[in-house]
């Protein structure tokens, strides 16, 4: 009996211990944190930015997720340059940039487009658009509550090309360019189609060539429900893939993410001369497939195996499912450029490029054997008597940091003349290999500048 009572003390003694050990490891720290007065750690630099004086309210930095967007040129500032903002604001803050404004325009003719004039061309483009849009709905014995669309004057894509002068695409601190990237980003798709190029070639594909006109390189034209239009480059391969040694530049796939950073990379060399492009994840089932009118396109729309939404282009099933793109399962990444005015308001003009380069697979064009291939451009108008040279040259130069191979022509406004400025179109298949430099895309530069000649 005395062992027993024994027993039983020595476990309530034990239990005892358990909770004392309890109360004092686990519970009583966490009371302790309850009634300690809220501070910041010591050393924490979050604590002096906090004991700081902050700045007024109307002067506060945007919050970082819209600084993000923000990708006008920012002012000087002390807010700006702590790095609060985004990368780019960070760039645009540096003296480097705090260079002075373009020329003032002087006339009608640095414009590009005459107001007036093309705000009645986009008028005409919206009626017919309405009346093109009620007529494909009776066909289908559709009905919708949905209003005609009206055109807003103040839409960044009309402000954007009403924009565009002989210094570039935009002027260098322009707001619209801002409010274009984020439109283009979440306005709602009206419309799906097939590029102009693809179309002219009427699904013709022959497979048995190696560069295949149409098929790997799907691209679409999206229409915005401010009527706005952008080049829509689905996602085709993950960001940290090069393109295979063995590739020829002329088989790579086009990647949408170099269509982006080709745009930034542009804007920070102040050349101003590529459309403003901004990724966007894409439901192509609500955003495409069920706002296209084009029935090729409905037709090549099918489920994957995995479930996923995919659709081809213009010849599938003569050129296979390898060219397919995917949603994961209905939304696919890519990019959205902004197009440029219409050929019937500003005529460009395109021009075979004079380094373009041997789309075969043993060629080789004249420049790759000879070094003194630019004496003879030197004499060939009009690179012997304006900027197009030179133009040419910084065309190189953003090819080169680029990695950009595939540069076989280039487009220009004919409005502006030969000293007009090269649109840096159709950046997709740059940063292929990100690890290697290919100098022979410096070519025009190392031939056409040489020591004691000059350029």
């Amino acid at each position: 009996m005395p062992a027993l009572r024994r027993d039983r003390l020595l476990t309530l003694l034990l239990l005892g211990a358990l909770l004392s050990a309890d109360l004092y490891f686990h519970l009583w720290p966490q009371v302790r944190r309850q009634l300690r007065p809220r501070e910041h750690p010591r050393g924490c630099p979050c604590a002096r930015r906090a004991a700081s004086p902050g700045p007024a309210p109307a002067a506060a930095s945007p919050a970082p997720r819209a600084a993000a967007r923000n990708f006008s040129r920012a002012g000087p500032g002390p807010e700006r340059r702590g790095g609060r903002g985004s990368k780019l604001q960070a760039l645009y803050a540096h003296p480097l940039y705090r260079v002075p404004e373009e020329p003032p325009l002087l006339g009608p003719e640095d414009s590009l487009l005459a107001s007036q004039e093309a705000l009645r061309y986009y008028r005409r483009k919206v009626a017919r658009w309405n009346r093109r849009h009620k007529m494909y709905q009776e066909q289908l014995n559709l009905t919708s509550l949905d209003a005609p669309l009206q055109l807003q004057l103040d839409a960044s894509w009309i402000q954007f090309h009403l924009g565009i002068s002989r210094h570039g695409l935009y002027p260098r601190s322009s707001p619209v360019v801002r409010q274009l990237l984020q439109d283009m980003r979440r306005s709602p798709t009206i419309s799906a189609d097939y590029s102009q190029d693809e179309k002219a070639l009427l699904g013709a594909c022959d497979c048995t060539q190696i560069v295949k006109p149409s098929g790997v390189h799907l691209k679409l034209v999206l229409r915005f429900s401010d009527f706005g239009k952008a080049m829509f480059k689905p996602m085709r391969q993950q960001r940290h893939e090069e393109t295979p040694a063995d590739f020829f530049y002329f088989i790579d796939f086009q990647r949408h993410n170099a269509e982006i950073a080709a745009f930034h990379l542009d804007r920070i060399l102040d050349f101003r001369r590529v459309p403003p492009t901004v990724g966007r994840l894409v439901n192509v089932t609500k955003e495409i497939l069920e706002v296209t009118k084009n029935e090729i396109l409905q037709s090549v729309f099918f489920v994957s195996p995995a479930s996923n939404v995919c659709f081809f282009a213009k010849c599938p099933y003569m050129c296979k499912t390898e060219y397919a793109v995917c949603g994961n399962p209905h939304l696919l990444e890519g990019s959205l450029s902004a197009f440029l005015p219409s050929l019937n308001l500003a005529p460009r003009l395109s021009v075979p490029n004079p380094w373009i380069r041997s789309y075969s697979l043993a060629g080789k064009e004249e420049w790759e054997v000879n070094p003194l291939y630019c004496d003879t451009v030197k004499q060939i108008y009009p690179y012997n008597s304006s900027r197009r040279l030179l133009n040419i040259i910084d065309m190189a130069i953003f090819d080169f940091l680029i990695g950009n191979m595939d540069r076989h022509h280039y487009e220009m406004f004919t409005k502006f003349g030969d000293d007009g400025f090269l649109i840096h179109l159709d950046n997709a298949r740059g940063f292929g290999r990100h690890s290697q430099d290919e100098l022979s895309i410096l070519s025009p530069l190392s031939q056409c500048c040489r020591r004691g000649s000059g350029c």
